[in-house]
């Protein structure tokens, strides 16, 4: 896919809610936004009293590039293995 996932100007869908609470996301929503059948969706509730709905994958990617930036660019095991180096030296 190329280009940007935001529309140049708004794209508005109408949608019915159906049985059991369901709503059907639009063939071309689906396909610009990559979703699958299975994936798992995020709804939020908006303070002005409307709905936001995003990938439970493109969430987690989010939260990976911000918690990449700020974990130190040293492994947990490297720190351990250097700890214990650090403690067989003063033995």
């Amino acid at each position: 896919m190329s280009g940007s996932l935001v529309p140049q100007k708004p794209e508005i869908y109408m949608l019915q809610l159906g049985a059991k609470g369901r709503v059907v996301i639009p063939a071309t929503l689906r396909k610009q936004l990559n979703l699958q059948e299975g994936d798992n969706l995020v709804i939020k509730l908006e303070s002005d009293g409307s709905l936001r709905l995003v990938s439970l994958r493109s969430q987690i990617k989010k939260m990976r590039g911000i918690l990449k930036s700020i974990t130190s660019p040293c492994s947990l095991a490297t720190e351990l293995i250097q700890e214990r180096h650090e403690e067989a030296q003063r033995e």
